[in-house]
């Protein structure tokens, strides 16, 4: 019996490693930036904590049909207000150039959770001194969860999918 366990073992082909996965950034840039700051000095005269809304969107593109290069950008939207009264609105597109080689069914979760992930520090340092530069305390962003995002995202498409295919079902008969 142990013979024909040894000679399997010498038979089996050994396992193909199998390749790291990798995600390289070659470069970051700052791709989109503006900063309003429309009703200044009245809007620097008080001390009162403004109504912050903040909003965190990512885009995806590959770059290149022939290779795993793709750009991600962040884009970083924050509006000030106190009561009806804009004290700062700023946009901030920061972007990536990344390399991706990972299974395909995990192209997309690296592309909104990990690059966005690795952008995000540098895209809250352009806010936040923006912000300061126009005459406020900086902005100091809270950590955005993209784990939560991207499954938002994927919610979202999956009930436009079923929107979608109840619109091209025909009708069931009562």
């Amino acid at each position: 019996m142990s013979d024909i366990i040894d000679n399997q073992a010498e038979n089996a082909q050994p396992e193909q490693p199998q390749e790291a996965p990798v995600i390289n950034i070659h470069t970051q840039y700052l791709k989109d930036f503006s900063f309003e700051n429309p009703n200044a000095p009245d809007s620097l005269r008080t001390n009162e904590q403004p109504d912050v809304n903040v909003k965190v969107d990512i885009q995806a593109k590959k770059l290149n049909e022939n290779e795993p290069l793709y750009e991600v950008a962040l884009d970083v939207t924050a509006e000030a207000k106190r009561e009806d009264t804009v004290l700062f609105m700023t946009q901030a597109v920061y972007a990536g150039v990344f390399t991706i080689k990972v299974q395909p069914e995990l192209v997309r979760p690296s592309l909104m959770i990990e690059c966005p992930r690795l952008l995000f520090p540098f895209a809250r340092q352009i806010v936040a001194d923006a912000v300061r530069n126009g005459g406020f305390p900086p902005l100091m962003l809270q950590p955005v969860d993209f784990v939560a995002i991207y499954r938002q995202d994927m919610e979202r498409r999956r009930q436009e999918q079923g929107a979608a295919s109840e619109e091209g079902a025909p009708a069931a008969d009562a």
